[in-house]
């Protein structure tokens, strides 16, 4: 297997919302992603709500066709026009966890069958051996095996959660993806969640798409962080590096946002909206909620460079830029 046995490059995804007044109205939520996964590496994405992070997610286990770029797993690259039965021989290697738990599992069905239904349907297996197979993955997760026979409503929602898990792992994975796994937990079933899905890697060699919004769980389990904005990655680097000084001013808005019982003397406040995704700023995405905004900001995209440990797209860090250059306010953008 490869190092980087997963990515996505320039990945982007538009919808169609019909047409109106004879035109029709696309929505890129997406714009043009590219990222890397190592064999037994967790890669974060975080970002605002809207800002595309579930859709690249559904992208990369096939829900979604993606309209531009390529996904690469496992050495099988698959683009906007491949058949979907292009991902079969991949199904068994690729599992998604959503984040309401009771919402994903069939209230009619015992857990028991829930475990086993992918081994059903792969059908490789006896029944015995599917029974001892669902067994062991409840005993994988923290759950006893006499467990087999309750139904979904019995249990807690951390319970329920670990149940998805031990459905997802019944296929013997090579990679996840955590779609806010942990949002609808409270504090202290987060911390069991986030800590069983660390031990499952150590033991079996996972790699993790953690989706989240809450900068705190993502720094807990990852390994690197992708900061996703408007459907853009603008940061992307290693956990420790990221967090201790990030360099996008939207990174760095995120990371003071964050609840603390002794909170800086200074933070950075995010002003105004997201901008819609059907009327685009011509520059950066962020221009006009950022504190540092400068003149070029309005006018050219950023293009995502590396910047010491990581990789950035903003002007604040372009060749030869001088980060005490003058800035216009958000309030004097041209046409304001």
């Amino acid at each position: 297997m490869t190092d980087n046995p997963i990515s996505v490059r320039n990945l982007s995804r538009e919808f169609d919302l019909g047409r109106s007044a004879g035109r029709r109205t696309l929505l890129r939520a997406v714009d043009d992603v590219s990222f890397e996964i190592g064999q037994g590496e967790t890669l974060g994405l975080v970002g605002e709500s809207g800002s595309g992070k579930s859709t690249i997610g559904r992208m990369m286990v096939g829900l979604l066709r993606p309209t531009e770029g390529a996904i690469d797993l496992f050495g099988t690259k698959i683009g906007p026009r491949d058949r979907r039965s292009r991902w079969k021989p991949l199904r068994h290697r690729i599992q998604f966890v959503f984040q309401d738990p009771y919402a994903a599992l069939n209230p009619r069905m015992r857990i028991g069958e829930a475990i086993a239904e992918p081994l059903v349907i792969k059908g490789d297996l006896s029944r015995r051996d599917r029974e001892a197979r669902v067994r062991e993955l409840l005993e994988l997760v923290g759950l006893p095996a006499s467990y087999v026979t309750r139904f979904p409503h019995e249990f807690s929602g951390g319970q329920r959660q670990r149940i998805v898990i031990a459905r997802a792992l019944a296929l013997n994975p090579d990679f996840i993806i955590c779609d806010e796994a942990v949002a609808s937990l409270d504090v202290s079933m987060q911390a069991q969640i986030v800590n069983l899905l660390k031990d499952l890697q150590d033991r079996l060699g996972l790699s993790y798409l953690f989706i989240a919004h809450d900068l705190a769980v993502v720094r807990a389990v990852s390994h690197r962080i992708a900061v996703l904005y408007a459907g853009k990655v603008v940061e992307i680097g290693n956990r420790t590096g990221l967090y201790r000084a990030p360099l996008h001013p939207y990174t760095r808005a995120l990371l003071e946002a964050v609840p603390r019982a002794r909170p800086r003397e200074r933070q950075t406040v995010i002003a105004g909206e997201v901008p819609s995704l059907l009327e685009r700023p011509k520059g950066c995405n962020f221009c006009a909620r950022c504190p540092r905004v400068m003149d070029v900001c309005w006018t050219v995209e950023p293009a995502l460079m590396p910047v010491d440990d990581r990789q950035v797209a903003c002007h604040l860090y372009g060749p030869g830029q001088d980060l005490k250059s003058e800035t216009t306010p958000a309030g004097d953008r041209p046409g304001a």
